[in-house]
């Protein structure tokens, strides 16, 4: 089983829009992603529900596991998922724009 811990970087946690980007992306993957908080059981990775169950807050270290064909890519690829601000991903979000209209 291969396994990468990550610390949850986005601003809200794993709600709303970041759970949601973290939720499709762990779905596509070709192998059965789990996620868990060190005082959580794990969950599956493609179900929103589990993923917002964990409570993860920003600064929250996570444990992906998977097995199988494709597992070391599909973590790769979720951990950099959730080390990066999913809040402030998005060109056009509306802080930057009201930061320049103070």
């Amino acid at each position: 089983m291969s396994t990468r811990t990550v610390i949850v970087a986005s601003a809200s946690g794993l709600h709303a829009r970041p759970a949601a980007l973290f939720v499709a992306a762990a779905a596509a993957q070709p192998v059965l992603v789990t996620i868990r908080t060190e005082s959580k059981k794990p969950v599956p990775a493609k179900s929103m529900l589990s993923v917002l169950s964990l409570g993860a807050t920003c600064g929250t270290e996570v444990i992906l596991e998977a097995d199988g064909d494709g597992a070391e890519a599909a973590l790769d690829a979720l951990a950099t998922l959730l080390a990066t601000d999913l809040d402030a991903t998005d060109p056009a979000a509306p802080a930057e724009t009201a930061a320049g209209n103070g």
